[in-house]
């Protein structure tokens, strides 16, 4: 096998059922159902990408995908429970309750001039539907891992890119010149990245090589496609792999614009520190089989964007509440611009960091009102993620740990000692609040929530 791949279709190599291992109680009963109906009816069919690869290396694929030689309007009248998808990609989504089996048709390696084939100035693949052989849809996939066939009829694995043996090898490759492949799709850096993460690889160094100074290619990629990315980068049980390869490719300060650079100036290291502690947390939840949230998640890896921020508009004199909120939004907006996080976990994300201050207090009306707010948890979480770098936090992560076990009325006793004694034994005069104008005082403490 030689160390720069060719997208000339080679003869293929058929593993027989004997030597790679893969058994039919591994592949979901759904997936059978569609290779099995597909093959009666005449057409060729096949489990395909991702779910061959990890079945050969023993992992438990949650998706199986399906590559035929049936066009999608061939499929949906085979399977009532079918519905077409797709612009760029037209697939067929055969649905089986909360499974889908997604089949695609061969696609042809190469039509530079058809119709069906679109791409931009720089040679970014925006849609391609040419439909051809099974070797030239060998061809045209990103990773020659992600290249190989199961075939339902004799349950061999056909690899026509030299994917079997990368797979042995644990190396992923691309099929055909890596930097034409990163202009088709720049998303494909990102999945060079997770997938090595996910699945223990090394980028091949033609692979690799390339990366750093394409990486600005990125800022072209829908930010919707880059927030899925990085929640399958994140969310899946290898987000601190995956931040360190981002790291080392130069892939970083393309998704993290701010974070990267607020990180880079951070002189202790703790900003750094932290995400990557958060990035272990939510390995290990994950390996534990506990939930997590983008909203937490992401309130970790742009906390050094929103902590520079911060100190900025501080320094500029605006109040501290303002600055907070202002700060908050200004690195919401910023990263919306790269990455598409919606609201349903930007606006948790903000509350996160804005209450963050609030466990600073000690006053008994302030405790209780912080104890009852519907973001605490998560708050709390965050405090003692930041505790885990900043030693200084040791007193207000213990109180607040220690008010959570308290019954109300021992918390209310404890919390009324506390204040007489700040007043030399005498009990507090409340001081009467000045009407103002505007219904209160705009960012006061009793408005932070």
């Amino acid at each position: 096998m030689t160390d720069t791949p060719t997208i000339t279709p080679p003869q293929p190599l058929l593993v027989p059922r004997a030597e790679h291992g893969i058994s039919r109680k591994d592949i979901s009963p759904n997936a059978l159902r569609v290779l099995y109906r597909l093959r009666d009816a005449g057409f060729q069919a096949c489990l395909v990408g991702g779910a061959v690869r990890d079945l050969l290396i023993g992992g438990h694929p949650k998706d199986f995908d399906v590559a035929t030689d049936a066009t999608p309007e061939q499929v949906r009248a085979l399977f009532r429970n079918c519905r077409l998808i797709g612009r760029r990609f037209r697939l067929a989504h055969v649905v089986f309750g909360r499974e889908i089996i997604e089949v695609a048709t061969f696609r042809a390696g190469s039509a530079a001039d058809d119709e069906d084939r679109e791409t931009d100035d720089g040679g970014r693949l925006l849609r391609d539907n040419v439909y051809g052989t099974i070797e030239e849809d060998a061809v045209r996939r990103d990773f020659t891992a992600n290249a190989l066939y199961y075939a339902i009829e004799d349950f061999s694995v056909r690899d026509y890119v030299g994917g079997f043996q990368d797979v042995r090898d644990r190396v992923l490759r691309l099929i055909g010149d890596p930097e034409t492949r990163y202009r088709e799709d720049p998303v494909r850096m990102l999945r060079a990245a997770r997938l090595a993460a996910k699945l223990d690889f090394r980028i091949a160094a033609e692979a690799a090589a390339p990366i750093p100074r394409m990486a600005h290619l990125l800022a072209g990629a829908p930010p919707a496609r880059l927030f899925d990315e990085c929640l399958k980068m994140f969310m899946a049980g290898h987000a601190e792999k995956s931040f360190l390869l981002l790291e080392q490719l130069g892939l970083l300060p393309e998704l993290f614009p701010e974070s990267a650079r607020a990180m880079a100036s951070n002189r202790s290291g703790a900003l750094r520190a932290m995400v990557l502690q958060a990035l272990r947390n939510t390995d290990e939840r994950i390996r534990a089989d506990k939930p997590v949230t983008p909203a937490f998640l992401f309130a970790a890896l742009l906390w050094p964007a929103y902590c520079r921020e911060l100190a900025v508009l501080q320094k500029q004199g605006v109040d501290p509440l303002v600055a907070q909120q202002r700060a908050a939004d200004r690195v919401t907006l910023h990263q919306a611009q790269r990455i598409a996080l919606p609201r349903r976990y930007s606006l948790p994300m903000q509350e996160i960091w804005l209450l963050q201050p609030r466990f600073q207090q000690r006053q008994r009306k302030r405790v209780f009102r912080l104890l009852a707010h519907p973001r605490f948890r998560a708050a709390f979480d965050f405090l003692e993620l930041r505790a885990s770098v900043a030693p200084e936090l040791a007193d207000d992560l213990a109180f607040w740990r220690e008010a959570q076990g308290q019954a109300p009325e021992e918390l209310a006793e404890r919390l009324s000692s506390r204040e007489e004694e700040g007043s030399g034994g005498r009990p507090r005069r409340r001081r009467r609040r000045k009407p103002r104008g505007g219904g209160g005082s705009p960012g006061g403490e009793g408005d932070a929530a």
